[in-house]
């Protein structure tokens, strides 16, 4: 029953980093950077109210908010990747993303607003993450909460794990998932 639970919960595994994180693998994150948007809006455009309060486990967050959620998330990376590029150090602000999948703004709201959101974010996060100097790419933040210091390309991967995973739980709760659309 775990097992089932865990695969429901991480349908295509955790974020592992690789040991060595070369321009090569950045660019292949980039990619899934840049395709989330309308990869995203392809899977969630047509979609009626109904199916929008879909599930993809029993607890887990219904479609709408998941895709609330990915706008919320990702505006948070996008400002600790400036805070890394324009501070020693910083350590970031963490947020309850629990509660925020509650507010009224990830509630009956249109998913849309949260889709062009992430339209006009994802252009500008590509376009920083392809301007950045190798040394830029080794900056770091510390996260409160665990303490440890992530790296901005490290980052960059858990981001496009962040995507591919939460386009999973659309397609867990939409029933059109396969192993196959994983990283």
């Amino acid at each position: 029953m775990q097992h089932h639970m865990d695969k429901l919960r991480y349908p295509i595994g955790k974020f592992v980093p690789p040991l060595d994180i070369n321009r090569q693998i950045i660019d292949g994150w980039l990619k899934i950077l840049e395709s989330f948007p309308q990869k995203l809006k392809e899977e969630v455009v047509d979609l009626s109210e109904q199916e929008l309060e879909q599930s993809y486990r029993p607890g887990g967050w219904t479609i709408r908010q998941l895709v609330h959620h990915c706008a919320d998330s990702h505006m948070n990376s996008l400002i600790r990747f400036k805070l890394a590029l324009t501070e020693d150090t910083p350590t970031i602000k963490p947020y309850a993303e629990d509660l925020w999948a509650e507010l009224p703004d990830s509630g009956k709201v249109d998913i849309m607003c949260s889709v062009r959101i992430l339209e006009g974010l994802h252009e500008r996060w590509t376009v920083l993450i392809k301007n950045m100097a190798p040394e830029e790419l080794e900056k770091q933040f510390r996260h409160p909460e665990s303490n440890a210091l992530i790296s901005l390309k490290t980052n960059i991967g858990i981001y496009a794990w962040h995507a591919e995973h939460h386009l999973a739980h659309i397609r867990l709760a939409k029933g059109t998932f396969t192993e196959t659309n994983t990283l």
